[in-house]
């Protein structure tokens, strides 16, 4: 069980690195921690050069530099949880809602307790989530998902990848296949709101992300309280 002082440690480390690394930091960082992983979900999270990218249509190239930026904060992130916290986090994942200046970081912990993440409309989800992922590409091979805190719902999805994917993967087209499988999936995941139905809970937001080598990806729910 991890104190609130702990959380709060979580968050303003968080806060610092990222206005260390993009010379503004966010409103607030909301950290959530389960036996699965971690969320730490962003908002009001733009700088002015970033507004001035998206007044240009120029999301891609913010959406760039934000990678690479990331690139160089999640691993130090990672360290910070696990010797300061005692987090052993093996994957980690992240997405941006540019709309809203929203962002999500969500951590998946190494040797996990595989306990019981059952939950009361759980099937229904899995069979909604298959449906939806094979509209973008094919039905995953595994889901699974867990309820972080009441308004976060995380799934991760294995077995994703289509030939065509992992062949451009391999010719060095990672970041367009990324770019182009983001925008539609959050299209598609977001457009639909049987998953918000099946709890009475409106979706306020939706993220995805995924791990290409490991063929693994997460959609993070965010719903209204």
């Amino acid at each position: 069980m991890f104190t609130q002082a702990q959380i709060n440690q979580v968050s303003s480390f968080t806060g610092k690195l990222l206005r260390d690394r993009f010379g503004k930091g966010p409103e607030s960082v909301y950290v959530s921690i389960g036996e699965r992983g971690i969320t730490l979900h962003i908002r009001n999270f733009i700088g002015p050069v970033e507004k001035f990218l998206l007044s240009k249509e120029e999301e891609q190239a913010l959406r760039y530099t934000r990678e690479l930026l990331m690139k160089s904060l999640l691993p130090e992130l990672t360290i910070y949880l696990k010797n300061e916290i005692g987090l052993d986090v093996d994957e980690m994942f992240y997405d941006w809602g540019l709309h809203n200046a929203t962002g999500i970081i969500v951590g998946l912990f190494q040797n996990a307790i595989q306990v019981s993440n059952y939950y009361e409309g759980q099937a229904e989800v899995h069979k909604q989530i298959a449906l939806l992922t094979a509209k973008v590409q094919k039905e995953p091979e595994r889901i699974d998902s867990w309820w972080i805190n009441s308004r976060t719902l995380i799934v991760v999805r294995e077995g994703l990848l289509i030939l065509l994917e992992k062949e451009l993967i391999g010719l060095g087209y990672e970041n367009v296949l990324k770019t182009t499988k983001r925008k539609l999936e959050k299209r598609v995941f977001g457009q639909d709101n049987r998953i918000g139905e099946l709890f009475g809970k409106e979706l306020a937001d939706v993220y995805v992300d995924w791990d290409l080598e490991r063929d693994k990806g997460i959609v993070a729910y965010i719903f209204h309280s």
